[in-house]
């Protein structure tokens, strides 16, 4: 689960294994903890740290209100966690409740701050302290705690005193300089945990003890009431009521998602996942800014009526463009680069963006025309030709990134010079001429065994072209021949109002895809990126490592299921696979298990594996599928359609 308050607090936390992973602060961008857990323990030399025991539920109040209850059962214990970040104050209480003879609770908290664990510091005093680099916290206790103690992950942290002597025996007052851990025994079965951050230690300090005086029981209904508050204004269309109670659920659920993923720090700021893929093994976090998965999620924000956080999201995308009119790959919510490379489909989407405000006549007083020709004049003089396709792997003619540049030079003709406005159209012509020139094969091996005439292929290499050699670099490198590669990406030729949606050629091209993609699960149809994908875990179950096996997406699911929708039919199986395929907070993950299960590895077919989990872009896609009307996606515009009749 996810979960943030709707106030002034600039406080994301996450919830992972039945507690606390990572605490975000003062923005969606800056972790500043690896978890926050706890050991039970007797006085007799018996323990066991929770986390390790794969025996909980977890729950919220309602589909929108990200306020989760954990109840774990062991076999001489029940802990039963609630998690409230206060909407007041950059605080997190946790009110905990252990049931059981003769036990006792200990927090275990990982420090991390400052984007970095390698030069924390860690001390006890009044409470639980860690410093580095102008980030400080505090974890204080209702009751405070009966003893404390600081010291070094992995040599004298709490655990490792477990592990050595079956009992808390270590009360060091300080660990400097280092991966430092805290950990604390607490006074009585149940309480609360008050953890603040802030600049300093002292202002942390202040920041728990207020929240612990002001009282679980009061700020608790503060939370609760600025959701239901937002909840009352979303507007979730004619279609949802008459969805299944499990996708009118999820639409509230990917709703909250998006929400919860809105930085307040620097408005309109969306990161792909507050989550880290794989995090038990890699350090390779989506706490970033993709403007791609950012304009997606816009598009969501779009259908369940939330235009002003559409508007402030265009904003802040116009504000960290580059002077020459593209955006880097991705950045951190402050606008700091980190991935730096070229992806043009990144250039275009927000154009389609802000010409969907327009067209709805909820671009309010947002000026962004300037943003619109700086993109449109990128794209004409660095297209067709992308130099990274969506996936952020290859370069080449890939359809989705073509179909968003041709649409993004038409939507743009509203705000460009009266002198741009022929060339720019010209050349989208130009290139919409062309498109099968570039991504279309026809009488190939593949087209012969699916018994079509041919199909759109995922991407043609500059060099080489249809027939010329892609390379799958997280396959080592595989060279394969591009014809031989689909994917769902030519969609977007018929969600942007390029193609129809009847078009033999994406009617084929759709069968190839179904027959090469698709995975059928116990929880519905997903779909592979493209065949011999190598970003996923290995067929050991062991989890991606810089190679591995691209594994079954729920958004693509989405995606196919927008075909459906295009020809006016039964969305319902898509939407349905989607809100299934699901972890136990009802979260999508990128990626779902796609063959037979490994329970050792917890993974099952159709259940989400270790990959980023919420996918917020799923989530959007999720939205955009359920609300938009038929055979008209969230995506095509007036202005294109008029264009290409």
């Amino acid at each position: 689960m996810v979960t943030t308050a709707l106030g002034v607090s600039r406080l994301w936390a996450t919830v992972g294994q039945g507690i606390v992973n990572e605490v975000y602060w003062p923005d969606t961008g800056s972790p500043q903890i690896r978890d926050l857990g706890f050991i039970v323990a007797d006085d007799a030399g018996w323990w066991i740290e929770v986390k390790q025991q794969d025996r909980y539920e977890i729950s919220i109040p309602q589909p929108y209100l990200p306020l989760p209850t954990v109840v774990r059962e062991g076999e001489r214990y029940r802990l039963v966690l609630e998690f409230l970040p206060d909407p007041l104050r950059d605080v997190l209480l946790i009110r905990y409740r252990l049931e059981g003879e003769g036990l006792l609770l200990y927090p275990l908290l990982a420090s991390h701050l400052a984007e970095t664990g390698s030069d924390n510091d860690a001390w006890v005093g009044e409470g639980l302290f860690a410093y580095s680099r102008e980030h400080a916290l505090c974890l204080l206790a209702e009751r405070d705690f009966l003893r404390k103690s600081a010291g070094y992950f992995g040599r004298s942290d709490g655990w490792q005193d477990f592990k050595k002597h079956n009992r808390m025996s270590w009360d060091f007052d300080q660990a400097k300089g280092g991966n430092v851990s805290l950990m604390g025994e607490l006074e009585g079965g149940e309480g609360v945990l008050a953890l603040a951050f802030a600049d300093s230690p002292e202002d942390a300090h202040t920041l728990a003890a207020s929240s612990l005086e002001e009282g679980y029981d009061s700020i608790r209904p503060r939370f609760v009431e600025g959701w239901e508050s937002w909840r009352n204004g979303l507007n979730l269309g004619p279609r949802a009521p008459a969805a299944s109670t499990r996708v009118r659920e999820m639409a509230y659920r990917s709703a909250m998602v998006l929400k919860v993923h809105a930085d307040r720090t620097y408005p309109g700021a969306t990161v792909a996942s507050l989550s880290i893929p794989w995090g038990e093994t890699r350090n390779d976090p989506y706490h970033f800014v993709w403007p791609r998965d950012a304009v997606e999620t816009g598009f969501g924000l779009i259908a369940i009526g939330e235009f002003e956080s559409a508007r402030r999201l265009l904003s802040y995308l116009a504000t960290n463009q580059l002077a020459d009119g593209h955006w880097q790959q991705n950045f951190f919510p402050d606008g700091r680069p980190r991935w730096k490379a070229v992806q043009l489909d990144q250039v275009g989407l927000p154009i389609l963006l802000a010409a969907k405000l327009r067209e709805l006549n909820q671009l309010g007083g947002l000026d962004v025309r300037e943003m619109v020709q700086r993109a449109a004049e990128y794209i004409m003089g660095n297209g067709p030709a992308t130099p990274q396709d969506r996936w952020e792997e290859n370069e080449g003619y890939s359809p989705f990134t073509i179909a968003v540049e041709i649409a993004a030079l038409v939507a743009a003709t509203s705000w460009l010079d009266p002198a741009a406005v022929g060339p720019a159209l010209d050349l989208a012509r130009s290139w919409n001429e062309q498109i099968e020139k570039w991504t279309y094969v026809e009488d190939t091996a593949l087209a012969r065994e699916h018994d079509v005439k041919g199909y759109y292929v995922r991407i043609a290499p500059s060099a080489g072209g249809l027939s010329g050699p892609l390379t799958i670099a997280n396959r080592g490198g595989l060279q394969v021949r591009a014809e031989d590669i689909v994917a769902l990406d030519f969609l977007y030729l018929a969600r942007l109002g390029l193609r129809r949606v009847e078009d033999e050629r994406i009617q084929n091209t759709l069968k190839v895809v179904d027959g090469e993609l698709k995975v059928d699960t116990p929880n519905g149809p997903a779909y592979h990126r493209y065949q011999h994908d190598g970003y996923g875990e290995h067929d050991t179950g062991g989890p991606y490592d810089g190679s591995g096996i691209g594994r079954a997406w729920p958004l693509l699911a989405g995606e196919r299921g927008h075909a459906e929708l295009l020809q006016g039919r039964d969305r319902t199986p898509y939407l349905e696979a989607m809100a299934q395929m699901t972890g136990r907070g009802g979260l999508i993950p990128e990626q779902v298990w796609d063959t037979d299960p490994i329970p050792a590895r917890g993974l099952y077919p159709g259940r989400p594996t270790g990959s980023a989990m919420p996918l917020v872009w799923a989530h959007a896609e999720f939205l955009k599928l359920l609300l938009a009307p038929d055979k008209r996606p969230l995506e095509l515009l007036e202005i294109v359609e008029k264009h290409f009749p």
